[in-house]
């Protein structure tokens, strides 16, 4: 398998001009000359992911050359990008018309099945169904002679880390693999997943890429982001299929993994205005810290713009009508009610947002977005904004331990950066 790029280490900083001249390269190496692109990035809410620069400078350097190039944000059940959420990730140059939405309900096409004797082996037994590979039927039938799956490594609560062949099959895909995957991720126990390379939902979406999908013009370009003094920075940039994700996916575990030797007792976590504006994205201050936390722990989400549960209307009014409140009671709420059988990656959401009891979780919303009635409705405890971050104010407050009046508390600027855990979490 041909690895395009691979350029990266914990401590490198990849360059602007370094990263234009790795994409021209890869462009140069693939050996022919395209008529029809179609872009793959990730939407905004997964700015800092630097796929949108990529994005805008293959555009640049391909609309001159080519018939056409379309960008097709990789959504899954996230909601369309707006203009100025275009704009703010993918600069001004793009035409509006070159951008394409993708439909997860009705806007794909079947390639082919995953047996359930596949999905019984990578459940343990605790699943058995078959399923349907759909994508976007542009992906599939659109005449494009090159696709290019951009986005970032990094760990995540249901592939155990993003990106490569979940951009594709979850990304721009349908239904049926993105509630079947999900669940398939949470009954498979969540902390056994975060963080890996290999993974039962990995081997899932490579099995419907390698077996449905891998005669398509497709390529992966993927980046690893991590912090410096000098704030966020692109520690690896990698292009290919398997092997460049799995080197790609090896830096971010050194990049991107708190490990930590003492459980957190209070953890503070705050969501970006811009980036979380609902429970179903801003849970990942749940799930990316949940490996550190101490039992009888506190975590508490400043939420300045969470204003709803699911992006998805449908998938808002069944958070809000089963909430948070653990795996068996999810599990028994799948087997008693066909509305969250039927959507199979709500009620995986719904595990993996919940602490099973074992620490506190209070959001912090104003109330004007959510209050505190629809926030304890779902499970959660509830706070003020503006008055905790009063108390903890994410202006002051530095990435990782701080003390305030006292108290000793963990603070987490972006949970989407990172995983934190504990050190003998990943022990073997």
């Amino acid at each position: 398998m041909t690895t395009f790029i691979a350029d990266g280490a914990p401590d490198r900083v990849i360059t602007r001009q370094e990263k234009e001249a790795h994409l021209r390269s890869f462009l140069d190496k693939l050996g022919y000359s395209p008529r029809r692109v179609l872009l793959l990035p990730p939407d905004h809410t997964r700015f800092y992911s630097e796929a949108g620069s990529i994005t805008a400078y293959l555009y640049q350097v391909l609309a001159p050359v080519t018939d056409v190039v379309h960008v097709m944000p990789a959504l899954g059940t996230h909601t369309p990008m707006v203009e100025d959420q275009i704009r703010a990730m993918f600069g001004p140059d793009i035409p509006l018309e070159n951008f394409l939405v993708h439909d997860w309900r009705d806007g794909v096409k079947t390639v082919g099945v995953i047996p359930s004797e596949f999905v019984a082996e990578q459940s343990g037994g605790k699943l058995d169904y078959e399923i349907a590979v759909q994508i976007n039927k542009a992906v599939t039938d659109g005449g494009y002679d090159l696709i290019l799956s951009i986005g970032q490594i990094v760990p995540h609560e249901v592939a155990g880390m993003a990106n490569y062949t979940k951009n594709v099959c979850i990304g721009v895909g349908g239904a049926d693999m993105i509630n079947r995957s999900h669940y398939l991720g949470a009954v498979a126990d969540m902390e056994k997943l975060m963080g890996r390379t290999d993974t039962p939902v990995r081997a899932l979406l490579n099995y419907g890429f390698d077996n449905f999908l891998a005669d398509l013009p497709i390529q992966f370009i993927s980046t690893v982001i991590g912090n410096s003094p000098e704030g966020l920075v692109l520690r690896g940039l990698y292009a290919g299929r398997e092997d460049s994700y799995r080197q790609a996916a090896e830096l971010s575990r050194a990049v991107n993994l708190d490990m930590l030797d003492t459980p957190i007792k209070k953890a503070v976590v705050y969501l970006v205005p811009h980036e979380f504006k609902s429970t179903w994205l801003g849970n990942k201050a749940v799930y990316r810290t949940r490996m550190a936390i101490a039992d009888d722990g506190d975590l508490i989400i400043l939420a300045p713009a969470v204003r709803e549960f699911g992006e998805d209307k449908g998938i808002d009014t069944l958070i809000r009508k089963y909430g948070y409140f653990g795996t068996p009671h999810t599990l028994k709420a799948v087997e008693d009610n066909e509305d969250l059988a039927g959507n199979l990656s709500a009620a995986a959401h719904l595990i993996h947002g919940a602490s099973e009891g074992r620490f506190r979780i209070t959001y912090c919303t104003r109330p004007e977005n959510l209050s505190r009635e629809e926030v304890e409705g779902v499970g959660f405890l509830w706070a003020d904004y503006d008055e905790m971050a009063a108390k903890y104010n994410p202006d002051t407050l530095a990435d990782g331990a701080n003390t305030i009046d006292g108290e000793e508390i963990f603070y987490i600027s972006n949970p989407a950066l990172g995983l934190w855990a504990l050190k003998k979490s990943f022990e073997e």
